[in-house]
């Protein structure tokens, strides 16, 4: 489906009835990221599926793509859908795009899971490798970045023995295209410290991540959990930054057990 948003067309999937869930996923990955594990999820559960602005079959628009325009689609997403209350998952991005949601509508959360994340914002060396990173993919192009990007992405287990996942991670990327992802990176960049978010946080929340995974490691997952007051800490063996993928079942079955309890 689509959505008129300004200057683009915001592309969405909605599969299941029951309480919303919007799930917000990872750079450069499409809203099909999430659809290893939708099965865990979707008898019980309306999930609301879009792709960012910029990558999957969302527009890009104009200027750097900040966590504040992913914000404002993603509650336009929700008023057009009706949906009042919500449990939001966000990965990766994803994560980085909910923090700046609960700052401005933290009513319209009933829960959340931040997925493979962090609060902080990129060191001075992090943040000049992503704005390098936007000009190198429009300089060379999304199949050479993404090559870059997956030793970072998925486990060592996965990439040395698990080719069917590695193949699997890429085809949630096809769809991304030069500009969106070099506009995102700027973005990306550019995003607020949410360090001091994390204690104003006061609804379920659940961290989870890959016991792998490079971008968001464990001892940053830990630091969000400790932040925030209340917070589930669940670690997923054998997974990267790309645990849902990596780990459908297991992270399938955590994320219920948490919904049931928190988003009905």
């Amino acid at each position: 489906m689509i959505l008129r948003i300004d200057d683009i067309d915001l592309f969405y999937e909605v599969r299941g009835e029951g309480p919303d869930v919007v799930m917000v996923h990872p750079y450069p990955c499409d809203h099909t990221y999430w659809l290893p594990m939708t099965e865990h999820l979707e008898s019980r559960f309306r999930l609301v599926l879009p792709d960012l602005r910029g990558l999957g079959q969302s527009g890009a628009g104009a200027g750097d793509t900040t966590m504040e325009k992913l914000a404002g689609d993603l509650l336009r997403l929700c008023d057009e859908l009706k949906i009042g209350r919500a449990v939001f998952v966000g990965c990766s991005v994803g994560g980085y795009v909910l923090f700046e949601f609960w700052r401005r509508c933290r009513e319209r959360v009933k829960a959340l899971v931040l997925m493979d994340t962090r609060a902080g914002v990129d060191t001075d060396e992090g943040r000049a490798g992503r704005l390098q990173n936007a000009e190198d993919v429009l300089k060379r192009g999304p199949e050479w970045a993404i090559e870059q990007m997956m030793p970072k992405m998925l486990a060592p287990v996965t990439l040395s023995s698990r080719l069917d996942l590695v193949e699997s991670a890429k085809a949630t990327m096809q769809h991304a295209r030069a500009a969106g992802m070099a506009a995102m990176q700027r973005g990306m960049a550019l995003r607020a410290d949410s360090s001091t978010t994390l204690a104003q946080i006061n609804v379920p929340t659940l961290v989870l991540g890959g016991e792998d995974d490079v971008p968001s490691p464990v001892s940053e997952l830990e630091r969000m959990a400790r932040g925030i007051r209340g917070a589930e800490l669940r670690i997923i063996g054998k997974a990267g930054h790309l645990a849902a993928l990596e780990q459908p079942a297991e992270v399938g079955r955590i994320l219920r057990e948490f919904l049931e309890r928190n988003g009905r």
